[in-house]
């Protein structure tokens, strides 16, 4: 006689309270004022659960360095906090200041502005029987000047993102890249183009080098990469996520 016995082992897992995650993309769109903008508010959640956490309650202002103010106002418990009169203005050094849970946070950029894509090219090939897309978005990098880039290509059934810098082609034309094997003849591509800060630079090639472009709050990374938010009640119980202003350029780009 066989007999089959089966231990169960209960696993515990080490769970941390959770930190607030902080979306907080202020993007100045050049065909518009700039003045509809929202900040989303998280909180992390236990390794095998999926289910998005709204940081709900929370105050969250943003000032600029002349001392104006923006409230952003919570749409019903969402933890999505608006405003639709933010002053989106050149150079300008901004603050945004988040009070939640009885401790303040607190993060710092300045407005980085962008030049123009200039054009669009496609070229078609396949590899290993597979056919793909390449497309290029070309702009020209002001010279004379230290200048960092954040890009997204964005299809109905695929996107990319990725940073640059222009540190080897300074003041020359330069190229954001998408590759796509998903791509087809007459599908819409939303290309965008934005200037960024060295340090959102640093942030977002780290955190693209370890998580490739499956970005979001609550993806599990190798290891924690902090952003520029700031807990100035608790240092230790820092936040994850990133406060960044940017003047951004777009492209509609249709396949051929």
């Amino acid at each position: 006689m066989l007999i089959s016995c089966e231990e169960v082992v209960d696993v515990e897992l080490k769970t941390e309270d959770p930190r607030l995650v902080v979306e907080a993309s202020i993007n100045w769109s050049k065909e518009t004022d700039g003045r509809l903008q929202r900040i989303i508010l998280s909180q992390t959640t236990p390794y095998f659960e999926s289910e998005v956490s709204p940081a709900t309650g929370a105050i969250v202002y943003i000032e600029n360095d002349q001392g104006q103010r923006y409230d952003f106002i919570e749409e019903a418990n969402s933890g999505i906090y608006i405003t639709d009169h933010f002053n989106a203005q050149e150079n300008m050094s901004y603050t945004l200041i988040i009070q939640y849970q009885e401790q303040l946070f607190q993060g710092k950029e300045n407005m980085v502005t962008v030049t123009d894509l200039a054009y669009i090219t496609q070229n078609d090939g396949t590899v290993f029987s597979n056919d793909y897309i390449e497309l290029k978005a070309y702009f020209e990098d002001p010279a004379d000047e230290e200048n960092y880039y954040f890009y997204k290509f964005e299809a109905e059934n695929d996107h990319t993102i990725n940073v640059i810098e222009d540190r080897l082609l300074n003041g020359n034309e330069m190229f954001a890249i998408f590759v796509s094997e998903e791509l087809k003849q007459s599908e819409q591509v939303q290309v965008s183009l934005y200037g960024i800060s060295k340090q959102y630079y640093n942030y977002m090639f780290t955190l693209i080098s370890q998580s490739g472009e499956s970005l979001g709050p609550f993806v599990t990374q190798p290891a924690t990469v902090k952003g520029n938010i700031i807990n100035m009640s608790n240092p230790e119980n820092y936040a994850l996520g990133y406060f960044r202003v940017s003047q951004e350029d777009t492209y509609t780009y249709v396949v051929d």
